[in-house]
């Protein structure tokens, strides 16, 4: 069976996303463009992501619950949780971790709650962009006892990647899969790992098309994950 996915859509909770970022939005969005499986994984916190996973569930789309993380050392690691609840208790956790940033909404974006409706329902105050208070070993250990999984995000590119901030994969970490942006070089040796390519997407025309797909048994979230990450 192929799912076709995108794992790495930003709602507009992320102030770096535009406010259009909705649930409802980007669920039709990834209809349109013939999505099966979509996450919103957006930065330290996961406020929308149940909201988003009630409106997939609602069109039909498969919906793998995320957060994106930025380790103490400015890494992004995307984190995959089988139940919606666990992201947004996991998610919890980080932002109550974040520095006492102020966002400043006119320079960075808003950071807005949506319901499932799309109706606001509160923002934040923390910068939500800023680094957590743990380093990548912290993290995804951390990721671990919350039940989930980790994947390092978008490790090719030129800042707050693995490979860009550390220079190496971490050895200790057995990472079974690796998100990479297609078209930009890989100097380290990568041949080891599963590869996704998601959009990362901040505004909706940024979702991905429907070009990449996974292929497994089971239209399922564990199913997923065990391919992703066991």
């Amino acid at each position: 069976m192929h799912l076709y996915y995108d794992l790495h859509i930003h709602s507009a909770l992320s102030p770096c996303a535009d406010d259009d970022m909705t649930p409802n939005n980007i669920v039709n969005m990834a209809k349109l463009k013939g999505l099966d499986l979509i996450t919103v994984s957006d930065h330290n916190c996961g406020r929308n992501v149940e909201a988003a996973s009630k409106v997939a569930e609602q069109a039909g789309i498969l919906f793998l619950p995320g957060i994106e993380m930025t380790t103490a050392e400015e890494v992004h690691v995307l984190a995959f949780f089988e139940e919606a609840g666990a992201a947004r208790e996991f998610g919890d956790k980080l932002y109550a971790d974040l520095p006492d940033i102020k966002n400043k909404p006119d320079y960075f974006g808003n950071q807005l709650v949506l319901d499932e409706h799309d109706e606001v329902i509160g923002t934040l105050d923390k910068l939500l962009i800023s680094a957590l208070p743990y380093d990548i070993d912290a993290s995804c250990k951390l990721i671990r006892e919350y039940g989930g999984y980790s994947i390092p995000a978008h490790v090719n590119k030129g800042a707050n990647s693995m490979l860009a901030n550390l220079g190496f994969f971490p050895p200790q970490l057995s990472f079974k899969t690796i998100e990479t942006v297609p078209g930009l070089a890989i100097e380290n040796d990568v041949s080891r790992f599963e590869q996704i390519h998601s959009s990362d997407a901040h505004n909706l025309w940024q979702i991905a098309e429907r070009e990449r797909y996974l292929e497994v048994d089971e239209a399922n979230v564990r199913t997923i994950l065990q391919k992703l990450c066991d």
